[in-house]
C-alpha cells in the first residue's frame, strides 16, 4: 500500500498522466473536428416558401437550395391555391435546417371530387337540404311549382338541367331544388272535372 501511495506522487506517474490528458484532449479535439466536417455542423439552410409553386417549380427550387423533396397525397381541394400547386410543406417555410434536409409536400388536386346525389326525391325542402350539406352540395335555391306537397322535392337542377339521385357532382356543387307550393296542379283540376 505505502508502494502504491509513493508510486502515485513520483515523477514517472505524473509524466504519464500529463502525457495521457493531452492525448485525450487532442483525441477528442480531433473527433469533434471530424464530426464538424462530415456533419455539416453549424451549416444552415432556410427553407423556401413553395406555397402555391407548381411541381416543377418547387423542384427546381429544392435542388437550387440543396435540399430533397417528397410528395405526399394530394389533399382536399382548395380554391384558393392554383391547381396541382404545393398547399402544404413540411418543414415549414422559414425554418433552419441543414443541407440534404427531405422536404414534404402537399399537392393541390385538379378539383374537388365527385359525391353522389343523395336520394332526396319525395323528401321535405328542409331533410334535402340536410342530406345534401352531408355529403358536401349547397341549395343555390329553391323554386317551387303547383304540386300538392308543400315544401317536397319533385325535381333536382344542376346548372338548369334536371339530374337524378344517384347522379355525380363536384362536391361543393350549388344545385337548385324543384318543391311543391301545396296546390293542385290545373291539369289535375281540368283532368278531375272531366271525369
Amino acid at each position: 500500500m505505502k508502494n502504491f501511495l509513493n508510486f502515485l506522487k513520483s515523477k514517472t506517474f505524473l509524466i504519464q498522466l500529463g502525457l495521457s490528458i493531452v492525448v485525450l484532449v487532442i483525441l477528442v479535439f480531433l473527433v469533434l473536428r471530424w464530426l464538424g466536417s462530415t456533419t455539416n455542423h453549424g451549416e444552415f439552410v432556410e427553407v423556401p416558401d413553395f406555397a402555391k409553386l407548381s411541381v416543377m417549380e418547387m423542384r427546381k427550387s429544392v435542388e437550387d437550395v440543396g435540399l430533397r423533396y417528397e410528395v405526399l397525397d394530394s389533399a382536399n381541394y382548395n380554391p384558393d391555391y392554383p391547381r396541382f400547386s404545393i398547399i402544404e410543406q413540411n418543414p415549414a417555410a422559414g425554418t433552419k435546417v441543414k443541407a440534404n434536409r427531405k422536404i414534404y409536400f402537399t399537392v393541390n388536386p385538379s378539383g374537388y371530387k365527385k359525391v353522389t346525389v343523395p336520394k332526396i326525391i319525395q323528401v321535405t325542402k328542409r331533410n334535402a337540404s340536410s342530406m345534401l350539406k352531408a355529403v358536401g352540395l349547397d341549395v343555390q335555391r329553391v323554386t317551387y311549382i303547383d304540386q300538392l306537397g308543400k315544401d317536397m322535392v319533385y325535381y333536382i337542377k344542376f346548372k338548369g338541367k334536371d339530374i337524378k339521385p344517384g347522379d355525380k357532382l363536384p362536391k361543393t356543387s350549388k344545385i337548385e331544388l324543384v318543391c311543391g307550393n301545396g296546390t293542385i296542379p290545373n291539369s289535375a283540376i281540368i283532368k278531375a272535372n272531366s271525369e
